[in-house]
């Protein structure tokens, strides 16, 4: 009777996986496409090149999804065209965005492999609470903090309201990287896997701290730099509120590229100029330096995540 059973069970079993297969696959593919389809978009849209009747540009959202005609067109007007007064607007806020994200990834990667060696590698008695009030402190968004840090930078002129606009991109690097350390659990883990015996005996041969960090734990720690660097580098260069808030509307010269991809949906409407598919074709181009940076660092990105959460 057994014997006859286990068939059916195996059968059921089998038919339940499959089952289960299914309506996971189509989850997931359903979600693939509420994801890919305005990528798809953009995209698109940033190639579309198509014209009325009577010769003039649709530069506006149209009811075709793709395009009749492609070319570069938007591409060359971006950059090229004056935007809020600016000539070559989104060259300088290519320009702009590029050096706040070069800064800021230097000095947030120095700052939270610091951190973390302190955490990992050495005792000292506050070391429990300060990585608890940390991972507390991790919990709320940073854009909380945003109305005291524009008030903090606008006290000593680090604001886009002050006499001397044009620091306000220090103040954005301030803000950005003032309290990266905070950010340290990752790499502490990738840290903790490195042999306590390598600090131990460099000590012993009379090496300082920081000499211990620069000669002996960096050339070790080759994946959690690279991947400390592209999130440090990435965070400028697709945040939009801290830049809005700190630079402000009044100085087009000094926004970063998100806030001036904004201004073109929303600082003029589309009666008065083709501005949407000029969007489209600044979020192509903002995306292409992102998009290489993983292709090419993928498999250190992928080291420095997966030896980083070994232990916490």
């Amino acid at each position: 009777m057994s014997n006859n059973l286990r068939p059916m069970k195996i059968k059921s079993q089998s038919r339940n996986r499959r089952v289960s297969l299914g309506v996971t696959y189509t989850i997931l593919i359903v979600l693939s496409i509420i994801w890919l389809v305005p990528l798809i978009w953009i995209v698109l849209s940033a190639f579309r090149c198509e014209y009325h009747a009577d010769g003039t540009f649709i530069g506006r959202v149209t009811s075709n999804f793709f395009p009749k005609q492609f070319g570069l067109k938007n591409f060359t007007d971006l950059f090229t065209a004056n935007y809020c007064g600016v000539p070559n607007a989104f060259p300088r806020w290519m320009l702009n965005t590029l050096i706040v994200a070069a800064a800021d990834c230097v000095i947030s990667t120095f700052l939270v492999l610091s951190v973390a060696y302190c955490m990992s590698k050495l005792k000292f008695k506050l070391r429990k609470p300060f990585m608890n009030v940390a991972m507390i402190i991790g919990l709320f968004p940073s854009f909380m903090s945003m109305i005291a840090i524009y008030f903090l930078l606008k006290s000593i002129g680090l604001s886009g309201n002050t006499e001397n606009p044009a620091l306000s991109l220090v103040g954005l690097i301030f803000a950005y990287s003032a309290g990266a350390g905070l950010g340290f659990q990752v790499a502490k883990g990738f840290f903790d896997v490195i042999p306590n015996a390598l600090v131990e005996s460099a000590k012993l041969d009379g090496c300082t701290n920081f000499k211990i960090f620069r000669k002996i734990i960096l050339p070790l720690a080759k994946p959690i730099i690279i991947y400390q660097a592209l999130m440090s580098f990435t965070g400028p260069w697709m945040d939009f509120i801290f830049a809005r808030v700190i630079i402000g509307a009044k100085n087009p010269e000094y926004w970063t590229v998100s806030v001036g991809l904004y201004s073109l949906l929303f600082g003029s409407s589309f009666s008065d100029a083709n501005l949407f598919t000029q969007f489209a074709a600044g979020c192509v181009i903002v995306a292409i330096p992102i998009v290489t940076l993983f292709m090419f660092l993928q498999k250190y990105y992928v080291e420095g995540v997966t030896a980083g959460a070994v232990k916490g």
